[in-house]
């Protein structure tokens, strides 16, 4: 191999923090401190600078994520990760793309550090278990026993995301008509009966405080904002591997959507309209495994 290793493997660190921290700012910051202790290091002592880099980063990122979590149980109303903006070639990698997704991050939340990065490190990056032991500071074994407590967590809570790519934006594409033009019955047609809209505005932005549930009561809701009557414009996007939507009432982003499809119909709608967390989702960002 060629190069700065740290450069080759750039996109590969970033994706490991993201998925451990939910927050792009964060994970850049985690990059950042990863690149300035492989500064120090000396490369003839490393002999596989990929496993190498990977338990810096995530011993950066769990440091970073106990400091977060704290600050998370304070936040106000609903914690959201931030989003960002991924080109359909995530969705090419079923895998990476279901892990990246708005969903599952919100479901890895609901992990203690230590288990969020053994599960990210195992379950997306096969990692084996005697390197993920060595970025945790735990034995061989307790990490087994650490990951299949995990993925049991995550599997109980985990979308069920079996659904094709031509289903998910045919479901994304009539959720935005009816969304855009406040059409009642157009918004009751594609949610499913036990949709639930969870919105974030982090205290800063208006965004309801507590989940809402029910086909009817949320589309009730959401008809009466009528986007297009007050000149807003609701357009399409890609987000965390899949499609989505972006809303910009007077030209200035206010909300990104992001939603979950099963059998044709949404289950799930994110709206993250805290301002720190849309700042940077005009910048294409590039994920790897």
């Amino acid at each position: 191999m060629t190069g700065d290793p740290f450069v080759t493997h750039r996109s590969l660190l970033f994706t490991v923090a993201y998925e451990m921290l939910g927050s792009a700012a964060d994970a850049e910051d985690v990059v950042q401190e990863t690149w300035l202790r492989w500064a120090d290091v000396d490369r003839a002592e490393v002999r596989d600078p990929r496993a190498y880099l990977v338990q810096i980063v995530t011993r950066q990122a769990l440091n970073r994520l106990r400091t977060v979590s704290r600050r998370r149980e304070e936040y106000f109303g609903q914690w959201l990760p931030e989003p960002l903006r991924t080109g359909p070639d995530v969705a090419e990698d079923v895998e990476l793309a279901e892990s990246v997704s708005i969903a599952m991050l919100t479901v890895l939340e609901t992990l203690a550090p230590t288990e969020r990065a053994v599960f990210v490190l195992r379950e997306v990056f096969d990692t084996p278990y005697d390197e993920i032991a060595q970025a945790v500071g735990k034995r061989p074994d307790a990490v087994r026993q650490i990951a299949r407590r995990a993925r049991d967590h995550v599997t109980a809570r985990r979308p069920r995301l079996e659904v094709t790519r031509a289903e998910q934006q045919a479901a994304v594409e009539r959720f935005q008509a009816a969304l855009t033009t406040g059409d009642l019955q157009g918004l009751l047609d594609v949610l499913a009966p036990d949709v639930t809209l969870v919105a974030d505005g982090g205290g800063v932005v208006a965004a309801a405080i507590r989940p809402v549930t029910g086909a009817k009561t949320v589309a009730r809701l959401l008809s009466q904002f009528n986007l297009a009557a007050r000149g807003a414009r609701v357009g399409s996007t890609w987000l965390n591997g899949a499609p989505a939507l972006r809303i910009d009432p007077g030209g200035e982003f206010d909300t990104a959507v992001g939603l979950t499809v099963e059998a044709g119909r949404i289950t799930r709608i994110y709206a993250i309209r805290n301002p720190d967390k849309l700042a940077r989702v005009d910048e294409p960002v590039s994920l790897s495994r």
